[in-house]
């Protein structure tokens, strides 16, 4: 299956990182290069449920979770699998504005803080705030809007385009 940021509400997050697209189902099993990633055979909800119940130990390991769309962004791998252990390839499709503004201020928050930037009306919600020395944040653009933060940086960079 192809996804990309507009089919990407179709994946249940997290989603893992795998490094093949060589896969395959078989009698309620999901093989990667010939090693099982999932047991649908198993009850559960999630992937990680149907991996901690099934009675198969040699399973394909999934070490890095990413939990948001910038994070898929962001990976170099294309090939990933959802939280539904459902596999799939996220395609780069669009080309966004990347604008760089200065960073007002940093409000923080119980589980997470308000990132504020100069000549914009809204904040984004960030998980912990950025590095000391981080001035600047890289602001990906949807049509013509603000639509999600993709980088920090320490000096103001040029306005650039980024696939998506």
């Amino acid at each position: 299956m192809v996804v990309t940021f507009k089919t990407i509400k179709k994946a249940r997050f997290p989603v893992y990182k795998i490094y093949s697209s060589n896969w395959q189902k078989s009698d309620g099993l999901l093989f990667i290069d010939d090693r099982i990633v999932d047991d649908k055979n198993m009850e559960g909800t999630s992937l990680g449920i149907r991996r901690a119940q099934t009675p198969f130990t040699d399973l394909y390991p999934l070490h890095h979770q990413i939990d948001t769309l910038y994070g898929i962004l962001k990976q170099a791998s294309r090939t990933f699998i959802d939280s539904n252990g459902i596999p799939f390839i996220y395609e780069k499709t669009l080309f966004c504005k990347l604008a760089y503004y200065r960073i007002k201020e940093v409000e923080q928050k119980e589980s997470a803080s308000l990132l504020w930037c100069s000549g914009l009306k809204s904040p984004f919600t960030i998980p912990r705030p950025p590095e000391p020395g981080m001035a600047w944040a890289g602001v990906l653009h949807y049509h013509g809007l603000p639509w999600m933060l993709y980088e920090y940086s320490e000096e103001k960079q040029k306005t650039t385009r980024k696939k998506v």
